[in-house]
């Protein structure tokens, strides 16, 4: 075997690392802008359904469902 070629457990655990710190990085990014333009008044409310998993009460035609 060719020892140049095999990574270390810690150099594996070094590149994780690395990449967690990135992803946590940039999601912190994400969510900081998300927060800056609600405040801010950027968000409608077809943005908010989306983000929280809610439909409109209207139906595929764009109708109410209920008749009353």
């Amino acid at each position: 075997m060719n020892k140049g070629t095999r990574k270390t457990t810690k150099d594996t655990s070094d590149a994780r690392e690395d990449r967690l710190k990135a992803a946590l990085k940039a999601n912190l990014a994400r969510r900081k802008a998300q927060a800056k333009a609600r405040s801010a008044g950027g968000e409608t409310a077809d943005d908010s359904a989306i983000e929280t998993g809610r439909e409109s009460d209207a139906g595929p035609t764009g109708t109410r469902d209920d008749k009353t």
